[in-house]
């Protein structure tokens, strides 16, 4: 069963879901971190405590040295000895809790993110999500959102402690001596261009290598679903051709990046040494004047060598920083996405005095002078009148392309039209919000789903409130009485790992959701069609039968179908040519009676 929702908005870029800029990747990140603004900020006190904690050892060095060279005493040396060895459990305790804390700050608010993404891909209409691909959507749900964690619970506070420490041990190397801290940052100048160097080009790298992981992953995923399609139309070779251009490209933008780090790091390396060579260059000539002690050098020298450590940390972890961050932004870019609508009152909707709530007045469906073409083509529907009546029973036949299925999804609010009208209740119907729009219209495809869980679980999504009397209720409706032989009846596990429904069983369970739903109006495009022809009109009937006095309409590829409804419209080349019931259309002896008789395969008798 296929909720129906609306685009509002055309995408960024046609057929891809946006890319939140670093303005709104920002003002995301800090919005997480205000909803747990105690937990960061004691995370951040203790990081500084380890900080602090850190800078003892190379200090009480420096004065183990001074106190040797001035003469002083065993008892001395091992009083400053015991220090640093206070200071590095401190370092280590407070370290470790500073982690743990990071961690759980992390944990929570990754799981804040999956709630928030979740979401918002629930509130996508279902146009933006195919024409973007599952692929897109997939590969941000779960590649892009672990990336983000990972940053969240891992690399985020790795660097933030790291760059605690380091400015730490910049203000400590200062405090020892300003020349010698002017030196060593000097000294770390090289890192500056080498990483500025790299920011200027990881971003733009790192998007274009999540964009060829999605594009990868639609290609996967779509050859996987179309597998019997692909070896009937012997598509292999086109497929395989598809799919290792898909690889081709992300091993480019995989070397793209790889150059990237390639510079990056070796740069890095080499920079480590400079500030350390420095200073006791430039220390010796100053201890040789008397200026500084040699303890004092010897503790600037150590405190540069101990900043290599956090420095390291912050630009080891920086590549991944950037990968998260553009993960970041692809997952946050859904935010900008279309939205369906809410239950306010559109602003493109005509304000009528009968229905100022944006409610429909009444079930009656209008299509009004409808013309709709896809992503800029050619029109699909050209001029489509049609008024159906509430409860009525109307099928929709024609030879394939002609714009059936695409005048279902327009009925059922999924898209809207590029010109005209189509109405319920004299409203329109993709002006509905999503809630009030499953209640009115509901559309079943050939296209089904059997959602993890028990069976139960997978027919309550159509009726939280439904008794197991009505579930099985339903199920019989559908002639599917096979659920009296599953293991564990309603409680059998489906899916993956558990009980495996084919084909016509899953179609059953769709339309046993309808029956559950009990929508104003039905719209089935080939719901029926993995049935046998037998089996497939007992289930119409029986459908009618529970849904009677609600409207009913069929995209017919079964005549019996059109056989059976109230009244027939006949499309061709994207209009509606015929329009009546199957009596009087057969009698007109047109379009649709020469299906009819061919179906048949009769020969119409001529005049």
């Amino acid at each position: 069963m296929t909720p129906p929702h609306r685009n509002e908005a055309a995408d960024s870029e046609p057929g891809h879901l946006p890319v939140a800029d670093r303005r709104q990747v920002r003002r995301a990140a800090l919005h997480l971190i205000r909803q747990d603004t105690g937990a960061f900020v004691t995370m951040i006190v203790f990081n500084a405590l380890a900080a602090a904690a850190g800078l003892a050892g190379p200090w009480l060095l420096g004065r183990i040295i001074n106190t040797v060279r001035d003469g002083g005493g065993v008892a001395a040396v091992d009083r400053l000895a015991l220090g640093i060895l206070v200071g590095a459990i401190a370092q280590l305790l407070l370290a470790r809790h500073a982690r743990y804390l990071a961690h759980r700050f992390g944990e929570r608010t990754l799981g804040r993110i999956r709630e928030q993404f979740v979401d918002r891909a629930l509130a996508l209409p279902a146009s933006v999500v195919e024409r973007a691909g599952a692929g897109d959507l997939t590969a941000r749900g779960t590649t892009d959102v672990a990336t983000a964690g990972l940053m969240l619970r891992d690399t985020g506070p790795d660097v933030f402690v790291a760059a605690v420490q380091a400015l730490f041990i910049l203000c400590a190397v200062f405090l020892l001596d300003p020349l010698l801290g002017a030196c060593g940052v000097l000294g770390l100048t090289g890192i500056w261009f080498a990483t500025r160097w790299y920011l200027r080009r990881a971003r733009s790298a790192y998007l274009e290598q999540g964009t060829a992981h999605s594009a990868l992953a639609e290609v996967i995923a779509a050859t996987a679903s179309g597998a019997r399609t692909i070896e009937a139309l012997r598509l292999r070779e086109r497929r395989v051709a598809d799919s290792e251009a898909a690889i081709e490209r992300c091993v480019d933008a995989h070397d793209r990046t790889l150059f990237l780090r390639s510079v990056l790091f070796p740069s890095i390396d080499l920079s480590y040494a400079v500030p350390v060579v420095g200073v006791l260059l430039i220390g010796g000539v100053l201890h040789d004047q008397g200026s500084v002690s040699l303890g004092t050098v010897i503790a600037a020298a150590l405190y540069l060598q101990q900043l290599s450590q956090p420095l390291d940390t912050i630009l080891q972890q920086v590549e991944q920083l950037q990968s998260s961050g553009a993960s970041f932004a692809r997952v946050e870019g859904l935010a900008a996405a279309p939205k369906a609508p809410t239950d306010s009152v559109s602003p493109n909707s005509v304000p009528s005095a009968r229905h100022p709530d944006g409610a429909p007045e009444d079930g009656r469906i209008e299509v009004d002078g409808v013309r709709f073409a896809y992503s800029s083509g050619a029109d699909v529907l050209q001029g489509v009148d049609l008024c159906v009546h509430p409860g009525e029973r109307l099928a929709i036949v024609g030879p394939s392309g002609a714009g059936k299925s695409t005048l279902s999804r327009l009925l059922a609010g999924i898209d809207a039209p590029v010109e005209g009208t189509v109405t319920v209740g004299g409203v329109p119907i993709a002006d509905l919000p999503p809630d009030r729009l499953r209640r009115q219209v509901v559309l079943v495809t050939q296209e089904h789903h059997v959602f993890l869980g028990t069976l139960r679980d997978n027919l309550l999504i159509a009726s939280e409130s439904a008794t197991d009397t009505e579930l099985k209720a339903a199920l019989r409706v559908v002639g599917a009485d096979w659920f009296d032989g599953l293991p564990d009846g309603l409680d059998t596990e489906l899916g993956p790992g558990g009980h495996g429904l084919h084909g016509s069983q899953a179609q059953q369970l769709a339309l046993a959701r309808v029956v559950l739903a009990d929508p104003h109006t039905l719209i089935l495009d080939e719901a029926t069609a993995l049935l046998d022809p037998t089996t497939a009109r007992h289930t119409e009937r029986a459908l009618a039968a529970v849904l009677r006095g609600r409207t009913v309409i069929a995209i017919a590829h079964r005549l019996q179908t059109a056989h059976d409804a109230d009244r027939v419209a006949v499309m061709q080349d994207g209009r509606v040519t015929e329009l009546g019931t199957h009596d009087e259309l057969v009698k007109t002896d047109g379009a649709y009676a020469a299906l009819w008789h061919s179906w048949h395969g009769e020969h119409p008798t001529t005049p």
